[in-house]
């Protein structure tokens, strides 16, 4: 195994978006529905407008996106209470089957935690964190 900290980067991004993909499948999904469905999950309804803005897509290929989520039962369009010509995105059952197909990763990772202390373990989650704006476009 490669010390040279670029390629242990490198490999670490790697098995994350492999195991993306493959939780997406795993769903039923692409990748980028998978992304958009966690999105939703995490933050909660949107508008497509702000759906499309978060997921980097135009207009177009977000409804789309948000027609293969509710056609595969993940998500609702229901009005907007504010403005009848708006719609919003919500999440229906997704967290649960999500939550399937992303267990057995988090359960190897919780047998990976538990090897380090707790200070330990607040730093890597201080690195998941800052990690996760830094990677934002």
């Amino acid at each position: 195994m490669s010390t040279d900290p670029s390629e242990v980067y490198r490999r670490y991004v790697g098995a994350m978006v492999l195991h993306g993909l493959h939780a997406a499948r795993s769903c039923g999904l692409g990748g980028t529905d998978l992304y958009a469905l966690n999105l939703l999950d995490l933050d909660g309804p949107m508008t497509p407008g702000e759906l499309s803005a978060r997921t980097g897509l135009t207009t177009g290929p977000t409804t789309r996106l948000i027609d293969r989520l509710e056609a595969a039962g993940f998500v609702r369009r229901t009005p907007s209470p504010g403005d009848r010509r708006k719609v919003i995105v919500e999440p229906v059952g997704g967290p649960t089957r999500l939550a399937e197909a992303l267990a057995p990763a988090r359960e190897k990772l919780g047998d990976l935690f538990a090897g380090y202390d707790e200070a330990e373990r607040r730093t890597l989650f201080d690195y998941f964190e800052r990690a996760t704006d830094a990677l934002r476009p």
